[in-house]
């Protein structure tokens, strides 16, 4: 998902960095996006990787105005109530202290003076229970917080907006959408659909533009319906 806003971005004018934590898979989709993407490789969760990226950032690209923080894991999958603390905390500190720090970094390098958008990569599970990603979606619905909470502490300098992502046809969800029983319950849906990248790319391009110049603080849930479809 998040390769493909990258590419949206880079399609659309903008100048791209991209990180992830090996080098060999950001050549390989910096190759792929193109358009003079460049890269850095770090870890979001180690703190001198985000800085050392986000100076390389300022440095090749001479600023930093749109932010996408999308990284995010699920080492844990099963009950809250038995999670074991070490997976516990990873999850939290990929989903919910990697984007703030990120988020400080930009701000204190560029956003504060010169303005620009946060976008922070949520869920759909942030608004309801489930009995395999519940320590995922509690960092989820804390990020939907987080984002209100930074909008208002940033305008108006700097908009913080969210995407909150139902079942999207990526590897990352393949677990969710990939067999008979998922087509099944994607036809429940409004929509009858699980959704694909392209979803997701058009609504962080509408986030990051003008067109969205009067929006903060608002999480946009792109789930086919899933939310509201009949039990």
């Amino acid at each position: 998902m998040g390769k493909a806003i990258a590419k949206a971005f880079a399609e659309a004018g903008a100048r791209v960095m991209i990180t992830s934590r090996k080098a060999e898979r950001c050549e390989e989709a910096a190759a792929e996006i193109g358009h003079g993407c460049v890269w850095e490789a770090g870890h979001v969760a180690v703190l001198e990787d985000a800085e050392r990226v986000s100076a390389a950032a300022m440095e090749r690209l001479g600023g930093i105005d749109i932010l996408l923080n999308n990284a995010g894991t699920n080492p844990y999958p099963g009950l809250l109530i038995d999670a074991d603390l070490p997976r516990w905390q990873k999850t939290f500190d990929v989903n919910l202290t990697a984007p703030l720090v990120w988020t400080q970094l930009a701000w204190r390098h560029y956003l504060q003076d010169h303005g620009g958008v946060v976008i922070n990569m949520a869920s759909v599970g942030a608004f309801r229970t489930s009995p395999v990603l519940g320590v995922y979606d509690i960092t989820k619905a804390a990020l939907v917080q987080m984002t209100r909470q930074l909008a208002a502490e940033l305008g108006p300098q700097v908009r913080v907006n969210a995407l909150a992502p139902g079942v999207v046809k990526t590897d990352f969800s393949r677990i969710l959408w990939d067999g008979p029983d998922a087509v099944k319950e994607a036809r429940r849906y409004p929509l009858q659909r699980f959704g694909t990248v392209d979803d997701i790319t058009a609504a962080a391009l509408f986030l990051a533009s003008d067109a969205s110049s009067w929006i903060t603080g608002q999480v946009i849930v792109l789930d086919g319906g899933d939310l509201v479809k009949f039990d």
